[in-house]
């Protein structure tokens, strides 16, 4: 009989591709023969899709698998797939009868298939296939990956808990500061078990996996790089430059392996960003150039600057959540999960045995 894990997650950008690749890994060095899918591609490069989502890709590389993307991946859930939902030209019977021989062919020569949700939990819900409904259609047990920040995020565990009931095997948190740590595992995993819910491990947060390159963020940004210099150094935060240059000089000091987000037009937090050692990269938003002795100085400090159409409130969302999700995904990221998860998880346990 095969068994069958969802790894499913309340957010987007918690690290699911990473887990879900190095537990089939594990298990198959534990003697299963492994398989992968993704019913929801969510990774796209282009709005209709054309593109695919690199996570099965991945997947193929490392777990050495034979099915082909549009087998591991049966929906393109792009933008273009949402409008066309809501407009009523999808059919969520036809697509449920889909995921569900997709996984049929891909689960019959397997001991263990896994699974990988699309963006959080709640996605897919306009096609009626969010990840515990597709749990439903596929007979699945649900490892749900969160993060942590402050304990109200308990609040959404709870709510994850209840909507997917009995399915629901256990919660992994990952990317956990070294801050949060011990109150996550002194006040909140106690709590979380005494309501029921299984917490498998505490994942802290990796340098090699939190970061991304200022090449990779620019590249997710959509920017423009308007420096010849090189994109190689790690961003890890964000600096909004929306004060006076003397407060933003103080401010930026402080700050390390940061990239400030600031409107295109003010030369003077940009001159302020520019002497601050621990500053990547500048983000200039609104579409506006900067003047030419700003780009001059960046060259002269070897610090990028990316410029985006995007205003500065939607440019720091779309940036945190890159950051947040490390954009890399590689063999090498999950060989470092992989490592995190013997350290910090019950690695059995996760896997079902």
């Amino acid at each position: 009989m095969t068994h069958t894990t969802l790894v499913t997650s309340i957010d987007e950008s918690t690290g699911k591709t990473a887990i879900t690749l190095a537990l089939a890994q594990l298990a198959r060095e534990g003697g299963e023969s492994v398989s992968y899918m993704k019913p929801k591609g969510t990774r796209l490069q282009s709005n209709v899709g054309k593109t695919m989502d690199d996570d099965p890709m991945l997947a193929r590389e490392l777990l050495g698998l034979d099915a082909e993307m549009h087998e591991m991946e049966p929906i393109v859930y792009s933008p273009t797939f949402v409008e066309q939902a809501i407009r009523g030209r999808e059919d969520p019977e036809e697509l449920r009868d889909t995921v569900a021989e997709r996984f049929d062919s891909i689960a019959a020569d397997a001991d263990h298939v896994f699974v990988e949700g699309g963006g959080s939990l709640t996605t897919g819900g306009i096609v009626d296939l969010t990840d515990d409904q597709i749990a439903d259609i596929i007979d699945a047990r649900v490892v749900l990956v969160a993060t942590y920040e402050r304990p109200s995020d308990a609040d959404d565990i709870i709510a994850a808990a209840d909507r997917l009931g009995d399915r629901l095997d256990g919660v992994v948190f990952n990317l956990v500061a070294d801050a949060n740590f011990d109150a996550l595992e002194t006040d909140v995993v106690p709590f979380l078990e005494g309501r029921g819910i299984t917490v498998y491990g505490v994942l802290p947060r990796d340098r090699d996996l939190a970061g991304v390159t200022v090449g990779e963020l620019a590249e997710e940004l959509a920017a423009d790089v308007v420096t010849d210099v090189p994109t190689d150094g790690y961003v890890e935060r964000f600096s909004v430059g929306a004060m006076g240059a003397d407060e933003a000089l103080r401010h930026f000091r402080r700050t390390k392996d940061a990239a400030v987000i600031t409107g295109g037009d003010r030369a003077d937090i940009h001159t302020a960003a520019l002497e601050a050692p621990g500053v990547r990269c500048l983000i200039l938003t609104g579409g506006h150039r900067p003047s030419g002795s700003v780009v001059g100085k960046a060259a002269d400090k070897g610090v990028p600057i990316l410029l985006v159409q995007t205003d500065t409130l939607t440019t720091v969302d779309r940036a945190e959540k890159v950051v947040r999700s490390g954009r890399t995904r590689d063999a090498e990221t999950v060989a470092t999960m992989r490592s995190l998860l013997a350290d910090h998880a019950d690695v059995d346990g996760l896997i079902g045995h």
